[in-house]
């Protein structure tokens, strides 16, 4: 299969990018490396005759025409987006332009081109999107976010990603574009970019800095590990019904300050200082609109596709401080980009 994956230079993208070149793919990277990309992240894959570079912004709908008539995909995997949601509170538009706009000319560009080739059967676009579009979970540890759940988005970044999954569903059912949806809950993993709480947390705790937590460090979220995530990703493009969503959790539910604590020792553990990293812990003010919790069902990929997460979060965890450890020429340089290590967000 030849896949055209927008977004291939960031955090889950370029895991898409490496697993999908180590199982055969053909793959074509369109990324258009804003300041949350690096093509270090598939430096392996692009030793490899399968991978395909398309410097591109999805924003220009031009470009659009030409990678697809240029490489003539078998499907499409749409990761690009605009996703911090600190950085989506300062400045929306960005957020408007890439999710919304950017989302629109994928899905023209996909169906003109899926039209001229005689609109084959087997084509896909596949669009990657977030549990955040259902809003917020109460503390009840049996209600989770369903396929069915109602959209409830509340932030500029999660309505602009609820915006983008419904015109990709109206799409396939005014233009029969054969379309597939998936919500993921929080990622995290090597090569995830030092602005997220994991990464942040691992990169202040070895600078000896605070590591801040919003609120009480109450709120919950569900923790996917990205090559778990990557590894669902190509099953539902592969084997997913046209027009189904879903939903892909890592089942790893954690307060922020249980997921922080859970950090500091396995720093303690692998990179031991004079006093436990737990004491550089501090809690700073909450982030405007901040949702209580997120956690996923993932019923239906478990009972139609097969698939279920296979790394726990204390397992996770450890690798994804172990490579952190062993990779600072990978993040040191990407400390210095615009706003990587600054409070954002606090404008509301």
């Amino acid at each position: 299969m030849k896949i055209l994956v927008t977004g291939g230079a960031g955090f889950i993208g370029s895991a898409v990018v490496r697993l999908a070149v180590a199982r055969g793919h053909e793959v074509v990277n369109l990324d258009a490396l804003t300041y949350a990309a690096c093509l270090d992240n598939v430096a392996d894959a692009a030793q490899s005759n399968l991978y395909r570079f398309e410097k591109a912004d999805i924003r220009d709908r031009a470009d659009l025409d030409r990678i697809f008539a240029t490489h003539k995909p078998d499907a499409v995997m749409h990761l690009a987006a605009e996703s911090h949601v600190d950085r989506s509170i300062d400045g929306p538009g960005d957020f408007i332009e890439t999710n919304i706009t950017g989302t629109y000319n994928m899905l023209e560009a996909a169906r003109s081109y899926w039209v001229a080739q005689g609109k084959p059967e087997a084509f896909r676009f596949h669009h990657i999107s977030t549990d955040e579009v259902f809003g917020s979970l109460p503390a009840d540890p049996k209600v989770k976010f369903t396929e069915d759940t109602p959209y409830d988005p509340r932030s500029p970044y999660s309505s602009s990603k609820a915006a983008s999954d419904h015109l990709v569903r109206a799409w396939h059912e005014t233009y029969g574009l054969p379309v597939v949806l998936t919500n993921c809950s929080n990622n995290y993993g090597p090569y995830h970019f030092p602005e997220k709480l994991i990464p942040v947390v691992i990169l202040n705790a070895l600078a000896g800095k605070p590591l801040p937590i919003y609120g009480k460090g109450e709120n919950i979220r569900d923790w996917l590990f990205v090559e778990d995530h990557a590894d669902a990703l190509l099953l539902v493009v592969e084997n997913g019904a046209v027009g189904r969503s879903y939903n892909i959790g890592g089942e790893n539910e954690r307060t922020n300050l249980e997921l922080v604590k859970t950090l500091c020792t396995i720093l303690d553990e692998l990179k031991p200082v004079a006093k436990p990293y737990a004491d550089q812990i501090t809690f700073v003010t909450d982030r405007p609109g901040h949702d209580a919790r997120y956690a996923i069902d993932p019923t239906r990929i478990r009972e139609e596709l097969g698939w279920k997460p296979s790394v726990t979060v204390e397992e996770g965890l450890k690798r994804t401080v172990q490579w952190y450890l062993d990779n600072e020429a990978w993040w040191r340089p990407l400390q210095e980009r615009h706003g990587v290590g600054q409070r954002l967000g606090t404008k509301a």
